[in-house]
């Protein structure tokens, strides 16, 4: 008989299937942490969760019987999976279950913001009746900009279609043919989607890219009367250019269901007219409750009979034998992936990898699945790995093409990888030294030696004197460390266009960036965060 432990409130549900389930007891359990958590984990062989328990390495600690612990949703912040993975133990989650509940939100918002529902509410609440102080706008031959095309970004798009609306979509792993089976046209940037758009939402993760997407410059870029709606995560819109936006009228109006500090009990936005906030119910309804928690039940019950694993986010089912032979080719390609998502401007419709000398023995379809995951990992809400990275690129619309060469070439292995969009093609190259060093070896037509760990600051440049003695004066003076450096031209002559690769110490400030910018020689500046040497996802390293 196998033990399930349910740690947060699941809808009846899932507790129905759990009963109904054979060879299977289970116990909720609510409220636990401390000792009183690691205790109960090491009486079961499953646990099911939602947020509000937190399970960190003590609560795993000494734990031999714990075998699985499924996420009833889709973020799983709060499961230390290393800690986990050590143990281990499979974290899976429920992609999904959500989905359609919260793009129904953001169009609720949306429609929302357009009709002025909540201030015409409250003023028939205060005993007014002002029809002409609440004229709205309608929805139908507006122009929706949509930040993400995964799974809530489509499902809102569709709707905003069913509404008439004209609907441009940018997503920077998303093909410019799928978009257009889906009715949407695809731009290659955000910045092109600015000055066109009535209304905006975003759907993407929060990362370093998508950070203060919407800033005091993008406000600039703005139509005046634009509308803005988020409910994927604080702080991809800065709200404090919100506020300035709604108060220089610039916005029209503005719908958050996330912040950047949650729970937000007090917040400018709360107090301005053209605001409509909600506390972060794009996942709270009756039907989307029941989906994560029969989905998490059947992924769990599922593992605990049969050892299927799906949705999982902390490993992947292949050979823990076959993965060590690996390991160094995948972190190579891991890290190449990382490296291209944050080099490429955005778009792409194909992408390229080519195995040349010992590396083509092994099984490559493994490390293209690792690049794939590092190509994700920036732009998924979801966790990408080698089990499932593949599926969700070509999902996408994104073409995966796979060649390999038996001769060595230059090294005794190497990756070579590619993205090409209808506009441009970017490749990267690297290999292992030793083991477990992996090195770039080539960006673009630019040969080099670089190491692919850390802080990286790419910058292309003309072939003249000093001009590293420049940048590192600049990097210098606002106390960022140079830890290695490496250079590559693009030709074998001196005086032409070269690459230089800086591993840093810290990230430098956006200041930095922009003095090193303004060097008449140099004429692009990249950031590249790459995990630091030996550091990397938990089904990287075993």
């Amino acid at each position: 008989m196998k033990r399930v432990i349910v740690l947060d409130k699941l809808a009846p549900e899932g507790l129905q299937l759990l009963e109904q389930t054979d060879g299977v007891e289970f116990d909720v359990r609510i409220g636990l942490k401390g000792d009183e958590l690691r205790e109960a984990l090491a009486e079961y062989d499953g646990a099911i969760c939602r947020s509000g328990v937190k399970i960190t390495p003590e609560s795993l600690e000494g734990n031999r019987r714990l075998k699985a612990i499924v996420r009833a949703g889709v973020g799983t912040d709060n499961i230390d999976k290393p800690a986990a993975t050590r143990r281990g133990i499979v974290v899976m989650n429920t992609p999904t279950g959500n989905t359609l509940s919260t793009a129904e939100h953001a169009f609720a918002l949306m429609m929302a913001l357009s009709r002025n529902i909540a201030p015409a509410h409250q003023s028939l609440v205060e005993g007014k009746w002002n029809r002409s102080a609440y004229m709205g706008a309608q929805l139908a031959d507006k122009t929706l900009g949509i930040v993400g095309l995964g799974r809530i970004g489509q499902e809102v798009a569709k709707r905003a279609l069913a509404f008439q609306m004209r609907v441009i979509g940018y997503d920077p792993f998303f093909s410019a043919e799928q978009a257009s089976r889906l009715g949407v046209e695809y731009v290659e940037t955000v910045a092109e989607m600015l000055p066109r758009v009535d209304y905006l939402t975003v759907h993407t993760p929060l990362t370093p890219e998508t950070r203060n997407l919407i800033d005091v410059a993008e406000l600039d870029q703005l139509k005046p009367g634009a509308r803005l709606i988020n409910c994927a995560r604080g702080g991809i819109y800065n709200e404090g250019a919100l506020v300035q936006g709604l108060e220089s009228k610039k916005l029209a109006g503005v719908a958050l269901d996330v912040f950047e500090t949650e729970p937000c009990t007090d917040s400018p936005l709360f107090r301005l007219p053209g605001a409509l906030c909600t506390p972060h119910l794009g996942a709270s309804t009756e039907e989307a409750q029941t989906h994560v928690a029969i989905e998490a039940v059947e992924l769990l019950v599922n593992f605990l009979a049969k050892g299927e694993i799906r949705h999982a986010v902390n490993t992947a089912a292949i050979d823990p034998k076959v993965l060590d032979s690996l390991r160094g080719y995948l972190n190579v390609a891991y890290r190449l992936g990382l490296l291209l998502a944050q080099w490429h401007p955005g778009g792409a419709t194909v992408c390229n990898l080519e195995y040349r000398g010992e590396v083509t023995k092994k099984d490559t379809r493994l490390v293209t699945s690792a690049f794939c995951a590092g190509l994700l990992e920036r732009a998924l809400d979801e966790e990408a790995n080698i089990v499932n990275a593949q599926v969700l690129l070509r999902e996408r619309g994104i073409e995966l093409v796979e060649q390999s060469h038996s001769d060595m070439g230059a090294f005794s292995s190497s990756v070579r990888a590619e993205i090409a969009s209808d506009s441009q093609t970017c490749a990267a190259s690297g290999t292992l030294f030793g083991t477990e060093m992996p090195r770039l070896v080539r960006l673009g037509e630019h040969r080099l030696e670089a190491y692919l760990d850390g802080n990286l600051l790419i910058f292309l440049h003309d072939d003249i004197p000093g001009i590293i003695g420049v940048v590192g004066t600049i990097l210098g003076q606002h106390h960022v460390n140079i830890a290695q450096m490496a250079v590559g031209r693009a030709g074998g002559d001196p005086g032409g266009p070269s690459l230089g690769v800086l591993n840093l110490d810290s990230v430098p400030p956006a200041e930095a960036i922009e003095e090193v910018l303004k060097q008449p020689s140099i004429h692009r500046v990249n950031v590249i965060e790459l995990p630091a040497a030996g550091a990397g996802p938990s089904w990287l390293r075993g």
